[in-house]
C-alpha cells in the first residue's frame, strides 16, 4: 500500500561538504593561531627590551630634571 520513502543522496554529499569545509576552515585558523603565538613569543623579547630601555629613559631623564630644578 505504502511505498517505503527513498532516501536523498544529495542530502549525505551535501553534509559531507559541509564537514569538510568545516574543517578545512578550522585548520586553516589553527595554523593561523598557532603561527602567531609562535611569532609573538619569538618577537617579544626584541619589543619588550626596547619598550623597557625606552622607558627607564624617559624616567631617568624626568628625575634628572626634577632633581635639577629641586636643586635651585
Amino acid at each position: 500500500m505504502n511505498e517505503p520513502l527513498k532516501k536523498n543522496p544529495t542530502t549525505r554529499v551535501a553534509v559531507l561538504i559541509v564537514v569538510v569545509v568545516g574543517l578545512v576552515i578550522a585548520t586553516v585558523l589553527y595554523n593561523a593561531i598557532t603561527e602567531k603565538r609562535e611569532f609573538d613569543r619569538e618577537n617579544a623579547p626584541d619589543t619588550t627590551s626596547s619598550a623597557a630601555s625606552s622607558a627607564a629613559a624617559t624616567g631617568a631623564s624626568g628625575t634628572t630634571a626634577a632633581s635639577g630644578s629641586a636643586a635651585q
